[in-house]
């Protein structure tokens, strides 16, 4: 739910004291307004109908304590009835008890109960939503004892304080919950990213140095396996460096960690000195889409390819180039293959970009290798 700016993340773990806070407050200010009605009841101007209003207060207690106690029920229409029924039963009063009472500040018949659809709002929707609830209900106020005097002041005043502090305090408290849970999140990502880091530097990068070593030593075949297996060493330690715990799907991500993770021994990296800021999905699929070109450079570019990668941060967009100096591509290669089911630029490449509105260029010529330009919007 949103109230302008007191828009906010929902946690079910901290709503449900607070609209449990609700309940026993409801309850309180009911049993108060019944034993005031007892003590008054001889001096209204109509008795009976302070009966019949505690009566239409005490059932609007249990439906409305039922319906906010499920989630999928806190919406605008428990909301407004829940208003309109406390404000019937503040201005009942005007007939009920004696004008010249309430003229003077004498008590209306729901007394503290009447602030209950205040406070459900301030919970709901913040500060604001809890605003309007006060002063509406404040206006009807206003109405029963016939304008607002020194006596009668205090009533509207403090339900507006009321609306405007729960509300806040409510929003607060949220916001905290849903700080520490992703702390806890962050934390746990990087308990898991440090263990998994150890057991690769325990098994997979050893075996790795393992035949890099091994493979320069026996020459031949060996040694390019070697060589293969040392760039391999080089990125897996770039990533276990590089990679952090994940964030929220709109939470700005740089881009340049996730393109340095790609440079090797055949694959240089050039980037901005500062941060190349974009939303960490719409990064995420970048280089994913970076190392399906690089992919297709190791595979068809040809033994020695070596490739460059060139960040470059414009006015509204981000441009990605992955250029490489080997056999490049025949005219109507890429559209054969598209045809022949093999869609690694098509999809893997053309397709992620196109999903963040950008766009994708692919220049190459036969001898004259190959760039891949990736443009996303920022």
């Amino acid at each position: 739910m949103t109230a302008g700016g007191d828009e906010r993340r929902r946690l079910p773990g901290l709503e449900g004291p607070l609209w449990r806070a609700l309940l026993v407050f409801r309850i309180t200010a009911l049993g108060y307004a019944a034993v005031l009605m007892v003590n008054n009841f001889r001096e209204y101007a109509w008795p009976p109908g302070g009966w019949l209003i505690l009566a239409v207060m005490t059932v609007w207690t249990v439906v409305a304590s039922l319906g906010y106690a499920r989630r999928e029920r806190r919406g605008w229409p428990l909301l407004v009835a829940d208003l309109a029924v406390a404000a019937a039963c503040l201005l009942a009063s005007r007939w009920i008890v004696q004008p010249a009472g309430l003229a003077v500040g004498a008590p209306t018949l729901p007394m503290a109960w009447v602030a209950s659809p205040v406070v459900a709002w301030a919970i709901a929707g913040g500060r604001r939503r809890g605003a309007v609830a006060a002063i509406l209900l404040s206006i009807g106020d206003i109405v029963v004892r016939d304008g607002l005097s020194q006596a009668t002041v205090n009533g509207p005043v403090l339900m507006i304080l009321a609306g405007i502090g729960v509300g806040h305090i409510a929003r607060l408290a949220i916001d905290a919950e849903a700080r520490l849970q992703r702390a806890t999140e962050l934390e746990a990502a990087t308990r898991e990213r440090e263990r998994l880091a150890r057991g690769i530097h325990d098994s997979v990068l050893q075996v790795l140095a393992l035949v890099q070593r091994r493979g320069a030593e026996l020459g031949g075949e060996a040694a390019e396996l070697g060589r293969l297996a040392g760039e391999q060493e080089s990125v897996l330690r770039s990533l276990v460096a590089a990679t952090s715990p994940a964030a929220p799907a709109d939470a700005a991500t740089d881009l340049r960690p996730l393109l340095d993770a790609f440079a090797s021994a055949t694959v240089t990296v050039a980037a901005p000195a500062t941060p190349v800021l974009l939303p960490a999905s719409v990064a995420g699929e970048v280089a994913a889409a970076v190392g399906a070109a690089l992919d297709n450079v190791a595979r068809h570019a040809g033994d020695g390819a070596r490739a460059w990668i060139l960040l470059e941060e414009l006015d509204g967009e981000v441009t990605v180039s992955i250029r490489d100096d080997g056999a490049g591509i025949p005219d109507g290669r890429l559209a054969e293959a598209e045809r022949d089911g093999r869609l690694g630029v098509a999809q893997s490449i053309r397709g992620r970009i196109r999903e963040l509105g950008g766009a994708v260029s692919v220049t190459s010529g036969a001898g004259n290798g190959t760039e891949v330009e990736l443009t996303v919007p920022r």
